[in-house]
């Protein structure tokens, strides 16, 4: 999973059907998949919005 995570975050264009494929291999379900792809998505979808517009994270 955290391969699949990790090609997904930062190669997404290198995707194969492969990769799907590895996981189903090892025991991941089809949804447990596109689950997993969704919350990756997301993160970086909402990170380069953030990024784009230059929002700076709060101070604690």
């Amino acid at each position: 999973m955290l391969d699949y995570s990790y090609k997904l975050t930062l190669f997404p264009w290198d995707m194969k059907k492969k990769d799907v494929e590895n996981m189903q291999a090892i025991g991941f379900s089809d949804r447990e998949i596109l689950d997993i792809n969704q919350v990756v998505s997301y993160y970086a979808y909402v990170n380069r919005i953030a990024d784009g517009l230059g929002v700076e994270l709060e101070e604690n």
